[in-house]
């Protein structure tokens, strides 16, 4: 059980517990109360839960079936409206547009040998470079967003943000980096985009 923001969230076996990262993006949500907001990567909800307390339709997606329970059982238990869908980064809502999308993204680099094949893979693997999710996310971010929407991911250093920043602004993106924490070997940074 984790205590957050007035909250409680249970943690549930299979799915990626809340960590810095998460907290990171909590604490500097950007969003309003006329938002419809995506949240990829939900895990065990605690994102979308927060952003329903405020905006006015909240959808969250996972890949995990596990974390889809998870998330679904502490929205129930918190009283948030919370849209839950399996399936892979856009899939899910693939005719859908959204003025806020978020994500924690998995952004660990990742060789084959350090590949473990469970349910948890998918919340930290970022293949070689750490990018692989990552460069998919951002190549389709432009056509779920309404005009003037916005983006708000988690990332580290350890994945190249410049990268990402470089490849937000030419999907003609404003971009800013709204919050960051330094650990012994990374820097987890939120990247805040908006289309222009």
């Amino acid at each position: 059980m984790i205590k957050y923001q007035g909250m409680e969230f249970q943690t549930c076996n299979n799915v990626y517990e809340p960590a810095e990262d998460t907290f990171l993006l909590g604490d500097n949500l950007m969003v309003r109360k006329s938002d419809s907001v995506l949240e990829i990567g939900t895990g065990t909800g605690i994102i979308a839960i927060l952003a329903s307390k405020k905006a006015q339709s909240v959808t969250a997606i996972d890949i995990n079936k596990y974390a889809v329970e998870c998330a679904s059982s502490n929205a129930e238990s918190n009283a948030a409206n919370v849209d839950i869908r399996l399936g892979d980064l856009f899939e899910p809502v693939i005719d859908e547009k959204f003025d806020l999308i978020l994500f924690n993204t998995p952004y660990l680099p990742t060789s084959e040998e350090e590949f473990v094949d469970d349910d948890l893979e998918a919340a930290w693997n970022g293949g070689e470079d750490g990018r692989s999710v990552i460069n998919r996310f951002i190549k389709d971010l432009p056509l779920h967003l309404n005009p003037c929407g916005r983006v708000q991911l988690v990332q580290s250093s350890l994945s190249d943000v410049e990268e990402t920043v470089a490849m937000l602004m030419d999907l003609g993106f404003e971009v800013s980096i709204s919050a960051r924490e330094r650990f012994f070997f990374e820097e987890i940074v939120v990247l805040t985009g908006q289309l222009i």
